[in-house]
């Protein structure tokens, strides 16, 4: 099983660096990505110690961040969602 999953990361890996490479990407892309992994990060952090929502824990991983990251806010509030929904 772990094969499996390891040529499908290999593979996917890839195919997204020869799109990365045939895309002409601006300069300062890297830079507002990794901005908004920070900000991610931040925002997740401040809401689970600033005591805004009790009850409520995001934990801090690539899979959580990486969902705020792309989604923004609403990220945060599609986690919370899945949480209370599963965990309920």
């Amino acid at each position: 099983m772990k094969t499996v999953w390891m040529v499908t990361l290999i593979v996917s890996s890839v195919l997204l660096a020869a799109i990365l490479v045939k895309r002409k990407l601006p300069a300062g892309w890297l830079t507002r990505f990794g901005a908004h992994l920070a900000l991610s990060a931040m925002a997740i952090y401040a809401l689970n110690y600033s005591g805004w929502v009790t009850g409520l824990y995001i934990p801090l991983n690539p899979v959580t961040i990486g969902a705020v990251t792309l989604l923004g806010l609403p990220g945060i509030a599609l986690i919370a969602g899945l949480q209370y929904t599963l965990l309920a």
